[in-house]
């Protein structure tokens, strides 16, 4: 069964002030904190940020895979209209893995090690698609074919541990696509691949993306990864977005000191040896945060007001929001200025 293909541009999933908060011995930890976006049919967005920024997090909850308590989920994630935070356990077993999907960090991990890979999608589509046994494996093998694993109808019966890294990163891929879903999440889906693996799976889900038409969410830390795949990126810290823009606007015009730092520790070839600029500092621990922006403390453009008030997201261009005092009061742009 081939899904028609959704129109680009139509949006999909609508996460607005997103809250994922959980109540521990220590009090309350805000892993998430009021975060929104749009996804929408043929475009990918990014999300960037150091590890502990709250973006797997962010994934977990929009599929809400997160046990309730401890978290505790707010906020709207609508996909195509419908508030997925709404529906009963029984609905949202029919969207996660039909109507939207994730690809896990660990395929190792995220594939059931008793089971042959053949069957673990067919079970997927017989699930939610109501296909026979004999008709589910067929579509596992062609799935398989599509995700380029030679000899699909022989990895079919395979078992996760039989195959190699990059091929149990395409049967996760495959296990996410097996019913055409709308929206695809996917979380640091080339980690512990090497450079030429991460170029076929990042090729293969771009490929996939413009024939379904489907959004795609690609959680990262790689700016790389960013620039040659994603439309739009937003940037987390601490649970918080600092930033969202266009691909090429981000990238032309960082305006948070957190984005231009990240982009300052990116390797370049034009670098001659010379040593990687490093942020300062650690990300903060949720039950940490304070009042004042989470950023301050490894901020060199802080000031009294970064300390006492948190920074809200602001328009500073078309599509461009950036949620920081030293953009909003000129000093980024005057410190600029002064070294050019």
């Amino acid at each position: 069964m081939h899904m028609p293909r959704l129109p680009v541009g139509e949006p999909l999933l609508e996460v607005e002030n997103l809250r994922t908060h959980f109540d521990t011995l220590a009090g309350r930890v805000r892993s998430v904190d009021g975060v929104s976006f749009t996804v929408r049919a043929g475009q990918t967005l990014g999300v960037v940020g150091e590890s502990g920024c709250g973006k797997s997090v962010s994934a977990l909850s929009i599929l809400r895979l997160l046990p309730t308590p401890p978290a505790c989920i707010g906020g709207a994630v609508r996909l195509r209209g419908t508030d997925l935070l709404r529906l009963s356990e029984r609905a949202m077993r029919q969207v996660r893995g039909n109507r939207i999907s994730m690809i896990f960090q660990e395929p190792m991990t995220s594939l059931n090690p008793v089971l042959t890979v053949g069957r673990q999608i067919a079970e997927t589509v017989r699930l939610h698609q109501r296909l026979g046994r004999a008709d589910a494996l067929a579509r596992a093998v062609e799935m398989l074919r599509q995700v380029a694993i030679p000899e699909p109808g022989r990895r079919v019966h395979a078992y996760p541990h039989e195959l190699s890294g990059g091929m149990r990163q395409r049967v996760m891929i495959a296990l996410a696509l097996v019913c055409h879903p709308e929206v695809l999440i996917a979380d640091e889906p080339t980690t512990a691949l090497d450079v030429t693996i991460q170029a076929q799976i990042l090729d293969l889900i771009g490929r996939l993306q413009q024939e379904l038409g489907m959004g795609v969410v690609l959680i990262t830390h790689d700016l790389g990864v960013v620039a040659e795949s994603c439309t739009r990126v937003i940037v987390m810290y601490a649970g918080r977005k600092v930033e969202e823009a266009d691909v090429l606007d981000l990238f032309d015009r960082p305006l948070h000191p957190y984005t231009r730092a990240l982009m300052a520790s990116m390797p370049s070839m034009n670098s001659s040896g010379a040593r990687l600029a490093e942020i300062p500092g650690m990300v903060p621990a949720p039950h940490e945060l304070g009042r004042g922006c989470a950023f301050a403390a490894r901020c060199a453009h802080a000031g009294a007001r970064c300390a006492s008030e948190t920074p809200r997201l602001a328009t500073q261009a078309a599509g461009h929001t950036v949620a920081c005092f030293a953009v909003e009061e000129g000093r980024i742009r005057a410190a600029q200025e002064a070294r050019a």
